[in-house]
C-alpha cells in the first residue's frame, strides 16, 4: 500500500465531505422544486471522483457523466459556481445554459459532463492525443459506468488509446445499474476490467467504496499514462444510494441490497479509518464537517441571490455554420 500523509488524507476526506454534502442539498432542493430539469446524484460514490483526482494536476484532464457532480468537484470545481449552474443562473459555470448534466471548465481540465451515455470516451482520447502531440506529461482520466462499456465509443477508445499508447485513464464506475438495468443482464462478465485484455492493457477491479485502494490504482495508472507506457482501465464497484435520477422510484432493487451497500459506505469507512490512525480527532471531524456545510450554505446562498440569464444571452456562446449560411442568403 502506498504511504499516503496525513494532509493528504485530510484533503481527501474533505472532498468526499464536499461532495456528499453537495448532493444532498441538491436532493433535498430538486424536491422542493428549486432546480430545474433532472439531477442525477452521486452519493455513494464519492471515493471514485476523489480517489483518481486526487492524482491530477490543474493541467490533467477529465471528461464526465450525467453523474457528475462528484467528478467536477473532485477536479476543484467550486461550490459557488457549481451551485449556480444547478439554479440556471448567469453566475453558473455554463452562465445558467448546462444545467446539472452539462458543467465544463476548461481552466481545470473539466473537458464537461456529458447526458449521452458513452460520449466522453472519445473525448477522452481527444484530449490525451492533444498532449502527446504537444508533448507533455498531462493526462486525462476518462469517467463512464458500466452500461457505456456496451457502446461503440467505448470499445473504439480502448483500441485507439491502445495502439497510439495516449495517457489516458479509463475509469469506469460499476454502480451495478445501468439505468434500471442491472449488469447481470446486460453483460455476460462479472469484472468489467477483463475488457482491457483485447486492447493490450493493464486492466484492475478495486472496490470503489475504498479511497485507499482508488487512489492507489489511479496512481499507478497516471505513473504509467505520464511515462508514455499508455492507457489503464480501472474498474471502481460501486453504488449510488439514490436512483438513477431524482425520483427514480428504483423498483428494480431490493431495500435490503442498498443498506447493504450503505455498510460499505466509503466516508465512514474513511472516518474510522483517520480516528483509528490518530488522522483526526472527533472534535477536529465534527469542526471539519460543520465548515463544509457552510461552505455548501454560502454557495446556495450566492446561486439564491444570482441573477437568472437574459433572453438575449440565449443566442450568445452558440456556433453553428447554419446560422451563419442563413445570414449570408
Amino acid at each position: 500500500m502506498l504511504k499516503i500523509s496525513n494532509k493528504a488524507i485530510i484533503e481527501m476526506y474533505t472532498q468526499m465531505l464536499k461532495i456528499r454534502k453537495f448532493e444532498t442539498k441538491a436532493m433535498n432542493l430538486f424536491a422542493e422544486g428549486k432546480i430545474p430539469g433532472f439531477v442525477h446524484l452521486y452519493i455513494g460514490e464519492e471515493a471514485v471522483a476523489t480517489g483518481a483526482c486526487a492524482n491530477l494536476t490543474d493541467d490533467d484532464y477529465i471528461t464526465s457523466t450525467h453523474r457528475g457532480h462528484g467528478h467536477i468537484l473532485a477536479k476543484g470545481g467550486d461550490l459557488k459556481y457549481m451551485m449556480a449552474e444547478l439554479f440556471g443562473k448567469e453566475s453558473g459555470y455554463c452562465k445558467g445554459k448546462g444545467g446539472s448534466m452539462h458543467i465544463a471548465d476548461a481552466t481545470k481540465g473539466i473537458l464537461g459532463a456529458n447526458g449521452i451515455v458513452g460520449a466522453g470516451h472519445n473525448i477522452a482520447v481527444g484530449a490525451a492525443l492533444a498532449a502527446q502531440y504537444k508533448g507533455t506529461d498531462q493526462v486525462c482520466v476518462c469517467f463512464f459506468g458500466d452500461a457505456s462499456t456496451n457502446q461503440s465509443t467505448f470499445h473504439e477508445a480502448m483500441n485507439m488509446a491502445s495502439v497510439w499508447k495516449l495517457p489516458v485513464i479509463f475509469m469506469c464506475e460499476n454502480n451495478g445499474y445501468g439505468i434500471s438495468t442491472s449488469q447481470a443482464k446486460h453483460q455476460a462478465i462479472t469484472d468489467i476490467s477483463i475488457r482491457a485484455v483485447a486492447y493490450n492493457m493493464p486492466g484492475i477491479t478495486v472496490d470503489g467504496n475504498d479511497i485507499f485502494a482508488v487512489y492507489e490504482a489511479a496512481n499507478e495508472a497516471v505513473k504509467r499514462a505520464r511515462q508514455g507506457q499508455g492507457p489503464t482501465l480501472i474498474e471502481c464497484k460501486t453504488y449510488r444510494y439514490r436512483g438513477h435520477f431524482e425520483g427514480d422510484p428504483t423498483p428494480y432493487r431490493t431495500n435490503e441490497e442498498v443498506e447493504e451497500w450503505k455498510k460499505k459506505d466509503p466516508i465512514p469507512r474513511l472516518e474510522k479509518h483517520m480516528l483509528e490512525n490518530g488522522v483526526m480527532t472527533e472534535k477536529q471531524l465534527s469542526e471539519l464537517q460543520a465548515e463544509v456545510d457552510t461552505w455548501i450554505d454560502e454557495a446556495i446562498d450566492f446561486a439564491m441571490q444570482s441573477k437568472d440569464p437574459s433572453y438575449e444571452s440565449a443566442v450568445e456562446d452558440i456556433y453553428t455554420d447554419i446560422v451563419e449560411e442563413v445570414r449570408v442568403r
